[in-house]
């Protein structure tokens, strides 16, 4: 095909000329009502999702421990109000911290104010009225002078044992420790249980195995906090460098793009060819060396991957393999140089583009506000959900019982046949839960949660692609630049995409939500599987998650470019679905060739901003020059800002970058159909900027020659 030939193809029918096409057409209807409709119908039902779940919900059952009976410990205008801690009888009975948190715990739970300081039995402390007095606070009501032990004990009004405990998560936990590397409790190495028998301190870890690793992460997390009351405001500084280096960056490309594409290039091929000569030089480095021409076939599979590099054939496989591409990146620069320079220069015009909206930087601050409302909203409305289930009591016993973890009722659990049966078993609460039509729709309803998720941040970050779409493409149409551009192209593409595309939003986030729902889906299904011993159906598993990571990413790609043609054009979704890809398939080396290099270059400046601004981080928080010693903080840990700082850089970078490349794929497209509906006559004027007809040795006729 002729250069000016090779962007018509059989994928559709090339763009005609149309003299009343301005740019963004401002005259245009409503589309894809239907999704609009039924995006409206969802969202009036995801928000009486979130009252029903704040209805019914109740999230103190996250906030504060439950005892037995169900009550929650520390709830305000309770009697409880002041017994904020959670006190087991036996903590030996619990298998994990886990199980704690879970309430699962088949021993005896009440509400203190604070946890037990000393070793006491009930059998000391019944012997003297000031112990008992203190014993008491750690009884359940009810509990008298006159009253035998053999009573208390059968009853279970009293533990038979306390010993000294920390408050962790509103919960009593053994003071575990470790003397001269033997386990501790209350500094004991050994206690009296409550039958009399020396027990050692470690016999607690089976019911606290995890708790002192999470106490001492607890610890962590305080001198975390204590680096960020001390470290925010130099964290603060280096975000603002990053967001400088940023902006730098981007004026940058504006004036060096073509000399910071050949020159990554030439490094690219520099450090391939640097490759091929360290794989010869290693290959030769190993003539004659025992063992070193066997075959990679006779050495098979080895767990061990330096043996591989003893072996000759292994250095002359890769220089083969770093000679081909290295031909092929050549080859693919002499017959591609010209797609290259136009690359750079959309880059170019897109700098210039972004330059007389310096607004559209700022406009992902809008899109991250907008996905921490649908964040903050589906978190909430989970949480509510969660936590909207009815207390479920289950008997727990210590020996065989017919009736073990049945449901039962604290109520009349005394005079029941279960109470009968096991004469040593309790009603103990155990979780939340329900048997009501509203509980048993409770996993459709959190379902709904999440899909409805997904569905309101893909339709905020789709309107945020079509407005910047629609303000860059009125750039690159404007006859005159920039004067024939709106006031406010920003605002103004915004007010369109929300008065007439909303349903085009719709329908694009819907299908892509489809695909992130059944991909979660696949995610779980992989979780319940991990131990399964079929093979096959591993396979299977594996290849659809591979297919539709595949899909969602081709969707992801579809959908931004459809979102560009609707903004320009204001034809629904499928019909700028159907027109943007034709148009991309028409010009697929172009567009592989863009793409690629606007990748590369955005990538180096994240990599750049992110480098920089981290490399200065380290320097500073650690002290390693002089001249910031006095100046830098003193810090726990001084990796907490420097990651801090680097996190926050690339998201800033992200941020920035993500409107540039907005701008090249909106330019690109307006690009390919500037060229399909033009040709340079005075009636039919190219639209694009100087720079691109010079790449492309076209003109304007009406224009002296350039």
């Amino acid at each position: 095909m002729t250069e000016d030939g090779d962007y018509y193809g059989k994928h559709g029918e090339p763009k005609k000329y149309d003299p009343t096409f301005k740019g963004p057409i401002h005259n245009r209807g409503c589309t894809d009502i239907v999704c609009c409709i039924l995006f409206a119908i969802a969202i009036v039902g995801y928000i009486a999702v979130g009252i029903l779940a704040w209805s019914q919900g109740d999230p103190r059952k996250v906030i504060y421990p439950t005892d037995s009976r169900g009550q929650f410990c520390g709830q305000a205008g309770t009697p409880l109000e002041n017994k904020r801690l959670l006190f087991y009888f036996n903590i030996m009975k619990c298998a994990s911290p886990m199980v704690l948190l879970e309430f699962q715990c088949p021993t005896t739970q009440i509400c203190v104010d604070k946890c037990p300081t000393k070793f006491m039995t009930l059998v000391q402390a019944y012997s003297n009225k000031k112990d008992f007095e203190y014993y008491k606070n750690f009884c359940q009501e009810g509990v008298t002078d006159s009253m035998g032990i053999p009573d208390i004990l059968k009853a279970r009004l009293c533990p038979a044992i306390l010993t000294p405990s920390v408050p962790f998560t509103r919960r009593c936990f053994p003071a575990l420790g470790q003397n001269g590397g033997v386990i501790t409790v209350g500094n004991k190495s050994q206690f009296e249980d409550e039958t009399g028998r020396i027990r050692d301190a470690k016999d607690l870890v089976d019911g606290v195995k995890n708790a002192t690793v999470v106490m001492e992460a607890r610890q962590v997390v305080m001198k975390i906090f204590e680096d960020y009351t001390q470290s925010w405001y130099w964290i603060l500084i280096g975000l603002v460098i990053a967001l400088l280096l940023s902006l730098l960056f981007l004026i940058l490309l504006r004036f060096l793009a073509g000399i910071m594409v050949w020159v990554m290039i030439a490094l690219l091929i520099l450090v391939i060819g640097y490759g091929i000569f360290h794989c010869y030089m290693e290959y030769a480095a190993l003539k004659g060396e025992p063992g070193s021409n066997v075959t990679l076939q006779e050495i098979g599979f080895q767990t061990d991957f330096t043996v591989y590099l003893q072996i000759r054939q292994t250095w002359l496989a890769f220089m083969i393999i770093l000679a081909i591409v290295e031909v092929v990146i050549i080859l693919l620069l002499i017959f591609l140089r010209k797609r290259i320079l136009i690359a750079i220069a959309l880059i170019k015009e897109a700098s210039r583009t972004i330059a007389h909206m310096m607004c559209s930087l700022f406009y992902p601050l809008f899109t991250f506000l907008l996905l921490a409302i649908v964040i903050a909203y589906w978190g909430v409305t989970a949480v509510f959900l969660s936590t909207s289930n009815e207390p479920i009591y289950k008997v727990f016993n210590e020996t065989a019982c017919e009736h073990s973890r049945e449901v039962c009722e604290p109520a009349n659990y005394s005079t029941s046949d279960q109470q009968r049966a096991c004469r040593d078993s309790q009603c103990l609460f155990a979780f939340y839960g329900g048997e009501t039509v509203y509980h048993k729709y409770l996993i459709a309803l959190q379902f709904y949660n999440v899909f409805l998720f997904f569905w309101c941040a893909n339709f905020v970050i789709g309107l945020g692609q079509m407005t910047l779409a629609g303000a860059f493409a009125s750039y690159y149409w404007a006859v005159v630049k920039p004067d024939d551009m709106p006031a406010f192209p920003v605002f103004s593409s915004l007010g369109r995409s929300l008065r007439y595309h909303t349903g085009s939003l719709a329908f694009g986030s819907l299908i892509l939500s489809i695909i992130q729902i059944i991909r979660v889906l696949l995610e779980y299904l992989d979780h319940k599987l991990k131990g399964a011993q079929n093979k096959c159906a591993r396979f299977m598993l594996c290849c659809l998650k591979c297919c539709f990571w595949c899909l969602e990413k081709f969707i992801k790609f579809l959908n931004r470019n459809a979102y560009i043609m609707v903004a320009i054009h204001g034809k629904n979704f499928c019909a700028s679905a159907k027109d943007a890809f034709f148009l991309l398939m028409r010009n697929m080396i172009r567009v592989a060739v863009l793409d690629k290099v606007t990748d590369f270059l955005l990538f180096l400046g994240k990599l750049l901003v992110v480098g920089l601004v981290g490399v200065f981080a380290f320097f500073f928080f650690s002290g390693r020059v002089k001249a910031f010693e006095d100046t830098a903080p003193t810090l726990n840990y001084y990796w907490v800002p420097i990651l801090t700082v680097v996190v926050g850089s690339y998201l800033i970078a992200n941020g920035f970058f993500s409107v540039y490349n907005m701008c090249v794929d909106t330019l690109f497209l307006c690009f390919l159909e500037d060229l399909e509906r033009n040709d340079g006559s005075a009636e039919r004027p190219y639209m694009m900027a100087e720079s691109l007809r010079k790449v492309l040795n076209k003109k304007n006729k009406n224009q002296p020659a350039e």
